[in-house]
């Protein structure tokens, strides 16, 4: 029996997020910047691997914006950077979780560039 082309999908995204993970690391220093993407959402979150804590989480859905999918994510960068300043992180590490540098993913890291995030 062979799996779903939306199986398929996902298994791929996860092996290519594996190999990923394997160069990539959060530090106390530099945290880790990692995307969710689903089909209406997308969120981030700002992880600090060294010490396993999740230092900010924040999803398309609590940030109040209008406008197509891709503008929404853009929002959800700038104020995910906001909110990261705040708490004194200025550079991050990006890490995309398998899904391609593309759309919303990409419109998410423009946004928190633009929020004062070095990448």
């Amino acid at each position: 029996m062979s799996k779903s082309t939306g199986q398929q999908r996902q298994i791929g995204r996860r092996r290519r997020h594996r190999s990923i993970r394997r160069r990539l690391s959060g530090t106390s220093e530099r945290p880790r910047l990692v995307v969710t993407r689903s089909l209406k959402n997308i969120s981030a979150q700002i992880v600090d691997d060294t010490n396993g804590t999740t230092l900010l989480g924040l999803s398309s859905q609590s940030v109040d914006s209008k406008g197509t999918k891709v503008d929404r994510a853009q929002e959800t960068g700038k104020k995910l950077a906001e909110l990261a300043r705040e708490k004194g992180v200025h550079r991050v590490v990006f890490d995309r979780a398998g899904y391609l540098y593309h759309g919303r993913v990409k419109a998410l890291a423009d946004g928190a560039r633009e929020g004062g995030l070095e990448f």
